[in-house]
């Protein structure tokens, strides 16, 4: 293990707000782009007021003021901003995943190809994966193994098949409102494939916010769904619950320490988002 990653298990968090809040700082950034397409990045206000002014309809309905132009940055920046979020989240899930459990890279990612009926093959990721025979502490091995029975045993697999299971695959949001049926469905091909190759598919939501629906849904489908409740005290049920007692690390507690910066990088976002 890289002396960094050793200083943020031992408290310093320097490299895992860094990997959490890169993502995040990119928002500032984002401009929209109004269907055209442009592969700059989006149209600043001045080249938005000419593309509406030119347009007759729309000059003559005011929409080239100044406010339409953030009134639609803030609305897609907000959208970008969730999307970041996730992202910086996924990277530091699986990161401490890596430093805690002494995994490599490769070991934490998980992938599979399908073979489209055009005759291309995609290849689909999810977020993190323990594979039990990697980790080479005896005690943190069985630890997850029987944490993983106990989950089967929660959303109703069979016991035969779960016996065979060698680890754990996740993906990772900071949060699961969307009632997108083609994203549903890719997840729900995702954890009969993990089942396939003899993994439990487990969803680390890191806060409350999914839909009911959502989530009825994808227990039926055998997901091991964990949330971002805090003080349930229940490791089957909360994601920081989980992190604590069962892979090691207090992820709670980090995102407690430093709210403050964190609180502050989404607020300069909104400020540039909203100006």
């Amino acid at each position: 293990m890289c002396p960094e990653r050793k200083c943020c298990l031992q408290g310093g968090d320097e490299l895992y707000l860094k990997i959490l809040l890169d993502p995040i700082k990119t928002c500032a950034e984002y401009k929209p782009r109004f269907g055209q397409g442009t592969p700059s990045g989006g149209l600043t206000l001045q080249q938005f007021q000419s593309l509406y002014k030119a347009d007759s309809s729309y000059g003559w309905l005011g929409l080239d003021n100044p406010m339409m132009y953030t009134a639609h940055r803030a609305a897609g920046g907000m959208t970008s901003l969730y999307r970041q979020i996730g992202i910086g989240c996924e990277r530091l899930f699986r990161t401490i995943l890596k430093d805690t459990l002494n995994l490599s890279d490769e070991d934490v990612i998980w992938s599979y190809d399908v073979h489209l009926a055009s005759g291309k093959k995609r290849t689909l990721h999810l977020d993190g994966r323990i594979p039990l025979d990697r980790i080479a502490d005896k005690e943190k091995r069985e630890k997850i193994f029987a944490w993983m029975q106990e989950s089967t045993k929660k959303i109703g697999v069979d016991p035969g098949v779960a016996a065979t299971l060698k680890g754990m695959v996740f993906e990772v949001r900071q949060g699961y409102k969307s009632k997108d049926a083609k994203r549903q469905n890719a997840d729900i091909a995702n954890a009969a494939t993990a089942y396939t190759q003899a993994y439990l598919p487990c969803a680390a939501i890191l806060s409350t916010q999914i839909d009911t629906d959502i989530s009825d849904r994808y227990r039926r489908e055998k997901w091991m769904l964990l949330t971002g409740v805090v003080g349930a005290n229940d490791s089957l049920i909360s994601v920081y619950d989980f992190m604590r007692d069962v892979i090691g690390y207090d992820l709670a507690s980090f995102f407690e320490r430093n709210s403050p910066t964190l609180r502050k990088a989404v607020e300069d976002i909104l400020r540039v988002l909203l100006t």
